[in-house]
């Protein structure tokens, strides 16, 4: 049997500037679960967006659920936001409820997507949600890490890219970004709205 890839992720801990709020999932994390407001009062909102890898395609990345249920992002065929997490980041930990909220607020607009790259799969994640009040958020596991290897083989932890309803990026925000505001909002539905006008455009000239 083949050995599962393991991959070093850097958590996006910017407030302190250290990595103190988070761990190498290489190792046993000695921050799983990690409390949000414990986390909350040490982490800063600052993720950078970043719109050079606009055009780039959605993985062909299939993830499970822990009921079994499998999901080939590419084949999503809505608007996405994928959103990279873990149980044992601490800045994964304090966006969670804001993505939730932006789930239900933009709920037949976007699909919230969030992958946990735990390798403890739902060992790990199933009571994280049993501890939390998140009903907008799906439960999708990524354990043999092939999102990460997509991504580059180590991305910082959380990234979440935006997709529209054809599979292209629109943008990505690395680092934990404050989806529970306005400024988030608007810049989803913009990207969306931006991204449809230009395919009409595209289609017309044809």
């Amino acid at each position: 049997m083949a050995k599962p890839r393991l991959f070093s992720f850097v958590c996006a801990a910017i407030a302190a500037g250290s990595l103190a709020a988070c761990d190498n999932e290489a190792e046993e994390p000695a921050q799983e679960n990690v409390g949000t407001s414990q986390a909350s009062e040490t982490i800063e909102l600052s993720g950078t967006l970043d719109r050079s890898f606009t055009g780039e395609t959605v993985p062909e990345v299939t993830v499970v659920n822990p009921e079994g249920e499998e999901l080939i992002l590419s084949e999503v065929g809505e608007p996405m936001l994928l959103n990279l997490w873990a149980t044992w980041c601490a800045p994964c930990v304090v966006e969670m409820p804001l993505l939730d909220e932006l789930a239900a607020d933009l709920d037949g607009q976007v699909r919230v997507v969030t992958v946990s790259e735990d390798m403890r799969g739902a060992e790990v994640v199933e009571p994280f949600f049993a501890e939390r009040d998140l009903p907008n958020l799906p439960q999708w596991l990524d354990p043999q890490n092939d999102l990460a290897f997509t991504f580059g083989g180590g991305p910082v932890l959380p990234l979440t890219v935006l997709y529209d309803a054809q599979g292209n990026e629109l943008w990505r925000v690395i680092g934990a970004y404050d989806w529970g505001s306005e400024e988030a909002r608007a810049e989803v539905l913009d990207a969306l709205a931006a991204g449809t006008s230009a395919l009409d455009r595209a289609e017309n000239a044809n």
